[in-house]
C-alpha cells in the first residue's frame, strides 16, 4: 500500500544581509562622538590657554614678557621665582595655609554632625533650616565688611588671621553641610538598621559605619572649601595689612606703577597655584566619586 508523503517546504535562511538604516544610525552616533569628542578638546585648550601662557610668562625675562608682539621662544630662566621668595611671599603663603587649613578642619568638625542631623535625624523645620544656611550666601561681601570691619577694630581683632579663620569657616560651612547632606542621603537605611541592632551608639555608628561610606564625599567638600578660602581675596585685603596679609593679597602686591610686572606676577601666581592644584591632583578620585555620590538619579 502507497503512502502519501506530505513535503513541508524547507525554511530560508535568515538573510544575513545588513539593515541599512541601523547601519547609517551607528555610522552617525560615531561621528557625533567624534564631533563631541574633538569640540571638547577644543573647548578645553581655550580654557587652559591662559593658564599655560601664565606659566611660560612666568619663565621670562620683564622685557619679554612685556614684548609686542609676544615672544614664543625665549631662553627661560628661574629669575622670577627667585625675586618672589626673595620679596618675602612665605610669610603670605604660610598665612594662607593656617587660614585655610584651620579653617576646613573646623568646616568638616562642624558640618559633619549638622548635615548628620538634618539627612538621617531631620526634624520638623529642616528645610527652614536648610534655606537659612544657603541664603547667608546670597548676601554680598560688600554689604557686611563694613560692619565686620568695625566689630573687629573694637575687639582688636583687625590684621589678625585668626579673624581670617572665623570667616572662612563661616563662609564655606554652608556649602559643606549642603554637601554632606546629600552624600549622608545616598547611604542606604538597611547600613544604620544593622549598626543600630548590633547596639552601635551615635557617636560609634558615625565614625566606623556612616563616615567611611562617604570619605569620597568628605574628600570633596574638604576640596572645595580649600579652594574657596585659598582664593578669598576681598576679606583678606580689608581686613589684614601687615601681620595676616595672605596669597591673593600678595598677588596684588607684585604690581607696580612702571608696568613692568608681569613675569613676575606671573611666577607669583604659578606659586599661588601649586598648592591647591597639588591637592586636587591627589584627590581627584575621591573627588570625583564624592561628587558623583550626590548625584541626581
Amino acid at each position: 500500500m502507497a503512502t502519501n508523503v506530505e513535503t513541508v517546504p524547507a525554511t530560508p535562511p535568515p538573510s544575513t544581509k545588513p539593515v541599512r538604516g541601523a547601519s547609517s544610525a551607528a555610522a552617525k552616533r560615531s561621528r557625533n562622538a567624534v564631533l563631541l569628542t574633538a569640540l571638547t578638546w577644543v573647548v578645553g585648550l581655550l580654557f587652559f590657554a591662559p593658564v599655560l601662557w601664565m606659566v611660560l610668562t612666568a619663565f621670562k625675562q620683564e622685557s619679554a614678557a612685556a614684548s609686542s608682539p609676544p615672544s614664543f621662544f625665549f631662553e627661560p630662566t628661574l629669575d622670577q621665582f627667585q625675586a618672589v621668595l626673595d620679596s618675602g611671599a612665605g610669610v603670605y603663603f604660610a598665612n594662607s595655609l593656617i587660614a585655610t587649613g584651620v579653617s576646613t578642619l573646623l568646616v568638616i568638625v562642624l558640618g559633619v554632625p549638622a548635615a548628620y542631623a538634618l539627612s538621617i535625624r531631620p526634624i520638623k523645620k529642616t528645610k527652614d533650616v536648610l534655606f537659612f544656611f544657603i541664603s547667608t550666601k546670597m548676601l554680598p561681601i560688600v554689604a557686611v565688611i563694613m560692619p565686620i570691619y568695625v566689630i573687629a577694630g573694637q575687639i582688636g581683632a583687625l590684621d589678625n588671621i585668626w579673624t581670617l579663620v572665623v570667616l572662612y569657616t563661616a563662609m564655606n560651612l554652608p556649602i559643606a553641610v549642603w554637601m554632606m547632606r546629600s552624600f549622608f542621603q545616598e547611604v542606604p537605611a538597611e547600613v544604620l538598621e544593622a549598626a543600630e541592632m548590633d547596639g552601635a551608639g551615635l557617636l560609634k555608628t558615625l565614625r566606623t559605619v556612616l563616615m567611611p561610606m562617604v570619605a569620597p564625599g568628605l574628600a570633596a567638600t574638604a576640596l572645595i572649601c580649600v579652594i574657596f578660602a585659598w582664593n578669598e581675596f576681598f576679606f583678606a585685603l580689608n581686613l589684614t595689612a601687615a601681620t595676616a596679609p595672605t596669597a591673593p593679597v600678595f598677588l596684588v602686591a607684585t604690581m607696580t606703577s612702571e608696568g613692568l610686572f608681569l613675569a613676575k606676577l606671573s611666577a607669583a601666581s604659578v606659586l599661588a597655584s601649586l598648592p591647591v592644584v597639588i591637592a586636587g591632583w591627589i584627590a581627584q578620585k575621591q573627588l570625583v566619586r564624592g561628587l558623583s555620590m550626590g548625584a541626581v538619579k
